[in-house]
């Protein structure tokens, strides 16, 4: 699956998105440690980050070449500011309509569309690849993105009151969230 677009952000500088490819591990795992050091939303913490450059450089070499499954990257001045993806749910009939969406992006970048941008072009990612559900988690607190979510047309779902246990805040409410394509 392939993806490469070109948008200008609210701030007006440019910003490519396009599939992570394997020479963008060393960017790619810097920035995910960035971002989940930033915020207390995302799934986990910097140090409890399981992959290496080389594991990251194969991850990314092995979304480049699927075809149901991609990794896209924000670049801004030709740093990657920004992650998201889908993945498949499963290969079985009866989950293989469904993919998982997940997004970061790094603070400083936060309320110039980098975010919206990212997960549209997702949700077309997703749509191409034939699938029929995108879902994903998100921690009620993180208002903003719930709202961005709501206006991309995913609804809730469902509510776990302990779905994450914050370092910083104990325990989280999460929601599930699915969007129709």
């Amino acid at each position: 699956m392939k993806y490469n677009k070109t948008i200008i952000l609210k701030n007006g500088k440019e910003c490519c998105l396009r599939n992570g490819i394997e020479s963008d591990g060393q960017a790619v795992f810097e920035n995910f440690n960035l971002t989940h050091m930033q915020t207390d939303y995302l799934l986990s913490y910097p140090d409890e980050n399981s992959s290496d450059v080389t594991q990251e450089s194969r991850f990314l070499k092995e979304k480049s070449e699927s075809e149901n499954e991609i990794e896209i990257i924000a670049m801004v001045d030709n740093v990657v500011v920004g992650t998201a993806g889908i993945e498949a749910v499963g290969t079985k009939y009866k989950v293989r309509h469904r993919a998982e969406f997940g997004i970061s992006v790094a603070k400083e970048f936060w309320g110039i569309g980098i975010g919206r941008a990212l997960m549209d072009a997702c949700i077309e990612c997703a749509r191409d690849a034939g699938y029929m559900q995108l879902e994903l988690n998100v921690v009620t607190e993180n208002v903003r993105a719930i709202s961005m979510y709501e206006r991309a047309g995913f609804t809730e779902y469902g509510r776990n009151p302990r779905g994450f246990n914050s370092r910083k805040a104990g325990f989280q409410e999460v929601i599930y969230m699915r969007l129709e394509l």
